[in-house]
């Protein structure tokens, strides 16, 4: 057995060593540390001598004061009430229950089923004291009655002034005096990064407010729609947006009104991360248009477009630049092509203002009325030319479209035949259908390049006979109710068309 006092004697010896050794490590690690800190403190102050730190001097996010905004703005937002009567999907017919239309139930027991209204609900600004209101035209699209709910609680009915599918913009009226509104601010003036407030109603929550930054402008090719009517050039945030917000506002921290809520991404319904709202540049446009003429006096350059990295893949090694509206072709009675625009050019700015795509082209070009007169400046093979090209309507004119205006309810260009047009088709008359938008022929199926020849029994030889038979029909000058279009294609199809006007 080994005696106690050389294991007591052991155990000390080890005690010793251990303590020593943890006292000099400690020692070794405070040293260091010291020296690390002091290296760090030298980096530090040598990469703020020579460096601006990304933070030094900026306004800390949480600084940001957004109740001034959000007090202004929640007392023009309004909650808007679409109500749908019964009606079926399909132009606007009464329901007919299917087993009652064949089996003849009606008077055996078996009561027809009633269809219930359909209520929509969505937001609006109010723009005016005396009661107009922008919103979506998605929100009161096809709707029978609106119901508008103040931020204080009012109600009020609401009717129509006008809406544009194009844009997704509508414009409504109430009944009333002295109304909270929110200024307008100038869209084109936000820079990505900067705080936005999104406020609106969504879930039928009202005055609800949520913050974001700007995360993309002019932001197009949604693939939302796939009309090319569709004018899409959105201010693109990450404030929180979901159903109900649409017609909403979007106001910078000045709570200045800088757009219209309109859409989200998202492949559930709800908020996914962006939203996206129609610039006030073109929003506040589109609604003075349709308070002062009816209908939007849109005008347009009469060229076809695209992003440059679109381009055809033989065109794009010439392409010098890469960013702006590439020019890929014309309409008929190009304003563009006449003054001196070419096929192949990268428009780059209008005006003086930068533009960097096809969707900002738009949004530049959606601020005009036909007669006006814009300067372009467009890249040709790395040459910098200005034109200076007077806009045009759809219908290729620079007249005041009226909503009563038989083209603009057609929504359709046409052209006399010319005398060697004539000749080759073998025909004295007739009108050639040359261009299309969101109409009643594009929605009958007409496609471009149809010849009109005949409308209700009467001959057409100009776009005037066509406007004057839908004129009467629209005035109630005539026993028709709609349009029977006779006519054929260039390549010696004829073809009938029965169109309602009625509707």
């Amino acid at each position: 057995m080994r005696p106690i006092w050389k294991n007591m004697l052991g155990v000390a010896v080890i005690a010793a060593v251990s303590v020593g050794a943890a006292v000099g490590t400690s020692a070794y690690l405070i040293n260091k540390n010291q020296q690390s800190a002091q290296l760090a403190a030298g980096v530090e102050n040598t990469f703020k001598q020579s460096y601006r730190l990304t933070n030094f001097g900026a306004v800390a996010a949480e600084n940001t004061d957004f109740t001034v905004a959000a007090e202004s703005a929640v007392h023009g937002v309004v909650h808007i009430k679409a109500t749908t009567n019964a009606q079926s999907s399909e132009g606007g017919r009464e329901y007919i229950d299917p087993f009652e239309y064949f089996f003849g139930f009606g008077g055996g027991g078996f009561q027809r089923p009633q269809p219930q209204p359909r209520v929509g609900a969505g937001s609006g600004v109010i723009i005016s004291t005396d009661g107009y209101i922008i919103t979506n035209n998605h929100v009161i699209d096809g709707a029978d009655e609106l119901e508008v709910t103040l931020n204080d609680n009012r109600k009020f009915p609401a009717m129509v002034i006008g809406a544009d599918p194009s844009t997704d913009i509508a414009l409504i009226k109430i009944e009333a005096k002295d109304l909270p509104t929110i200024p307008f601010g100038d869209s084109e003036k936000l820079k990505v990064g900067e705080w936005v407030l999104a406020v609106g109603n969504p879930f039928n929550l009202t005055s609800t407010v949520t913050a974001g930054i700007v995360s993309a402008k002019s932001r197009g090719n949604l693939g939302m729609s796939r009309d090319r009517s569709k004018i899409e050039s959105f201010i693109q945030t990450d404030a929180a947006v979901n159903p109900g917000n649409s017609g909403g506002a979007l106001v910078n921290t000045k709570g200045e009104l800088v757009g219209i809520n309109t859409a989200i991404y998202s492949e559930t319904g709800n908020f996914a991360g962006y939203s996206f709202a129609v610039p006030i540049s073109i929003a506040g446009k589109v609604a003075n248009d349709l308070k002062q003429y009816g209908t939007v006096q849109r005008a347009v350059l009469g060229v076809l477009i695209q992003d440059p990295q679109y381009a055809p893949e033989e065109a794009k090694k010439k392409l010098k630049v890469l960013e702006g509206a590439y020019v890929g072709g014309f309409a008929e009675r190009s304003s563009a092509k006449e003054a001196g625009i070419e096929e192949g050019d990268i428009i780059v700015s209008v005006n003086g203002v930068k533009v960097k795509s096809s969707s900002a082209l738009q949004e530049q070009i959606s601020k005009y009325r036909p007669g006006d007169k814009v300067e372009l400046t467009v890249n040709r093979n790395g040459d910098t030319k200005k034109f200076t090209v007077e806009l045009r309507n759809a219908q290729g004119g620079t007249k005041v479209v009226k909503p009563e205006d038989g083209t603009e309810v057609m929504g359709a260009a046409f052209k006399a035949l010319s005398d060697e047009q004539k000749r080759k088709l073998g025909v004295s008359y007739g009108i050639e259908v040359t261009g299309l938008t969101d109409g009643k022929l594009r929605e009958a199926g007409i496609k471009k390049g149809f010849i009109i020849m005949i409308v209700n029994n009467q001959r057409i030889s100009t776009s005037e006979d066509l406007e004057k038979i839908v004129e009467n029909i629209l005035h109630g000058r005539s026993d028709e109710q709609g349009l029977f279009i006779k006519g054929f294609y260039p390549n010696g199809r004829t073809k009938y068309y029965a169109i309602d006007l009625g509707e």
